[in-house]
């Protein structure tokens, strides 16, 4: 599929939990733990807002979320909104306490301007001065270094070794699923053709999911120009298909794309996405040097029923645009723009310019011995290989019906707590 131009890869900051119905289908891969009261805790334990009720919300945690409020928008945003309420959808006070279905202003880890990433949140001064941590820059790790199906550390790309009693990978649903098929724990025909030698015969790499993106972008009037701040409202909702309990749309709208993309000089982008696909992709090895990249396959709206949701999600968000209320601040459709009319029509245009909504997950996936996509258990520990972990979104069982940011945090929270007991 193409990657529409019309929005650049800016990370919003967006901070969003995984709702209850998420984690129950990921136990339902016969994990132990990952309860609700247990991830409700490891979400506080993380955050710092003044958003939401006590009882679910953290005060004092590193990465501090904002909510956004209401003079904080831009017109345009503040037009969504009120569009979106007119249209059937309840306003929401607290995207991240009892309910999600409806239309909110974001929630952000962002703080004048400027996303607190993990790094900045956890790796304080003090933190940084403890004398058994080592932070290392520009150092990309190859592969683990293995004694028999034992790790005993890894090999950076340019051959130094570092030794530990146990490795804990972090580096996403591509990166994690990389270093472990460079060291030989992978599906074993695919590492056979390369050349590399089978240690553990693993699904790694084979449950790739994401979330497809559809840019409905309109030109603002003059008078109702502003673009910052740059992130903005989310309407999370059901589409017709959707299963008991399940939430499977976002639209996201946002001032992600360039002005000048717009011939009145200012633009709203209403991005809308699938956000509990059918679909599956994957990620393998392109060949086993560490520098070249992998071959990754979304593999989006390859089932009909994504299409078909995907379909309803754009008309929803298309009579939001064409609605009064958002018109005061639209100008006109830019894309698709109305010589797209029909739904045979919809589908073709979305195919054709399809986008990502960069939440990728399951690469290295959590399960029970009889789950034929497992990779790893119920805390992080590669099967059949001893003495590693991974951490991080690449062993969600599936992707959340939202975005990742916080849930992948949030797994770091649980598993250390789990794990090493502080």
């Amino acid at each position: 599929m193409a990657h529409s131009a019309a929005v650049p890869g800016v990370n919003a900051g967006v901070a969003l939990r995984a709702r209850p119905v998420d984690f129950a289908r990921w136990r339902a891969r016969d994990l132990s733990g990952w309860t609700d009261s247990e991830m409700l805790e490891a979400y506080k334990r993380l955050e710092n807002t003044s958003a939401g009720d006590d009882s679910l919300r953290g005060r004092s945690g590193p990465l501090p979320i904002h909510q956004m409020r209401r003079e904080e928008l831009t017109p345009s945003v503040r037009a969504f909104i009120d569009a979106s309420v007119s249209e059937g959808l309840e306003r929401l006070a607290d995207v991240n306490g009892t309910g999600q279905n409806g239309v909110t202003a974001y929630q952000l880890n962002v703080l004048e301007g400027v996303r607190q990433n993990t790094g900045m949140a956890y790796l304080s001064d003090g933190v940084r001065r403890r004398p058994n941590l080592t932070l290392r820059g520009g150092t990309e790790i190859d592969r683990l270094i293995l004694d028999g199906d034992v790790a005993r550390g890894v090999v950076a790309t340019d051959g130094t070794e570092f030794t530990a009693d146990e490795v804990i990978l972090s580096a996403g649903a591509y990166g994690s699923a990389a270093i472990l098929m460079r060291s030989g724990i992978g599906p074993a025909d695919h590492l056979r053709s390369l050349g590399i030698p089978v240690v553990a015969d693993l699904p790694v790499g084979l449950h790739l999911q994401n979330q497809p993106f559809f840019y409905n972008v309109y030109a603002l009037r003059p008078g109702k120009l502003a673009m910052t701040p740059p992130g903005g409202a989310l309407i999370w909702t059901r589409s017709s298909e959707a299963a008991d309990d399940e939430l499977d749309i976002h639209i996201s709208a946002t001032h992600l794309i360039e002005p000048e993309s717009s011939p009145t000089g200012g633009a709203i982008v209403l991005a809308v996405s699938i956000i509990r696909p059918d679909s599956i992709g994957s990620v393998r090895l392109s060949s086993r040097d560490p520098r070249d990249a992998p071959v990754i396959d979304y593999n989006f709206l390859a089932e009909p029923r994504d299409r078909r949701r995907m379909v309803e999600a754009v008309k929803l968000c298309r009579r939001i645009g064409a609605g009064e209320r958002f018109s005061e601040v639209a100008e006109f459709e830019l894309l698709p723009g109305d010589t797209v009319r029909d739904d045979a029509e919809l589908e073709r245009h979305i195919l054709d310019n399809l986008g990502s909504y960069e939440h990728t997950t399951s690469t290295v996936p959590m399960g029970g011995d009889d789950d034929e996509w497992a990779v790893v258990d119920s805390v992080g520990a590669v099967h059949s290989v001893a003495n590693v972990r991974v951490v991080d979104a690449s062993i969600f069982p599936e992707v959340p019906a939202t975005a990742t940011n916080l849930t992948a945090i949030m797994t770091a929270e649980y598993l250390f707590q789990r794990v090493y007991g502080t």
